[in-house]
């Protein structure tokens, strides 16, 4: 079995969406100061890093993410790739054997933009068109790597139609290193009260051997057995 660590790492700088607060981790105590222990504080949003957007996100009424069934985020996943594609719509998705898939990532060349400092506003993202092709086909995650799954100056709709459909969407994946393909994912969010979305901690394990030497992207590097 072989682990890969999907989630970007909380620090200062982590790129924010445009308008949120920035990420900020400060100390409390310090044993170099001479406290028995270290705690920081950490301040962050709901929607830093990779995190999960429900419902709640754009409605006052909709579904919190302390109440997103577990069975929906952990199980079977796809990983579909979409090397140089800006919009993905019905078009770029109807290449792929996408229906019947209860949960999609979509793996494009924003995985890059993780490497390079601050927000971009040019990522690849979905449209509405290709929100109806996935809720058509049965999804009800989606998975993208970047800050939004809707483009920079989108109004919401693309949110509102996933959402207000019973999909839930996972955002700031970073997919660099995952071949396309089937997985299982594991992604479970701060438990939130009446949260409109949490900070997630995301995995995918295939079933592929690996050696004992395997070292995992993205994580704190110990071998994977």
């Amino acid at each position: 079995m072989k682990i890969y660590d999907i989630s970007t790492s909380i620090s200062a700088d982590l790129p924010t969406y445009p308008g949120d607060p920035p990420v900020r981790i400060e100390p409390v105590t310090r044993i170099s100061r001479g406290d028995t222990a270290n705690v920081s504080r950490l301040t962050l949003t709901t929607h830093s890093g990779t995190h999960l957007d429900v419902m709640r996100h754009y409605s006052e009424h909709g579904m919190a993410v302390d109440h997103v069934p577990l069975t929906l985020l952990v199980g079977k996943a796809l990983v579909i790739e979409l090397a140089g594609v800006r919009e993905i719509g019905r078009r770029e998705l109807a290449r792929f054997p996408v229906k019947g898939e209860e949960r999609i990532l979509l793996k494009t060349d924003n995985s890059l933009l993780w490497e390079h400092p601050g927000f971009h506003e040019e990522y690849a993202h979905l449209t509405e068109e290709g929100a109806r092709y996935l809720l058509d086909a049965g999804v009800r995650l989606v998975g993208i790597d970047y800050l939004s799954i809707e483009r920079f100056d989108g109004n919401g709709e693309v949110h509102r139609l996933l959402l207000g459909n019973g999909a839930v969407v996972l955002e700031g994946l970073n997919l660099d290193g995952v071949t396309a393909g089937h997985y299982e994912l594991i992604c479970l969010p701060l438990k939130v009260k009446d949260g409109d979305g949490a900070p997630v901690r995301a995995i995918l394990r295939s079933h592929e051997a690996v050696s004992p030497s395997t070292l995992e992207p993205h994580t704190s590097r110990w071998p994977l057995s």
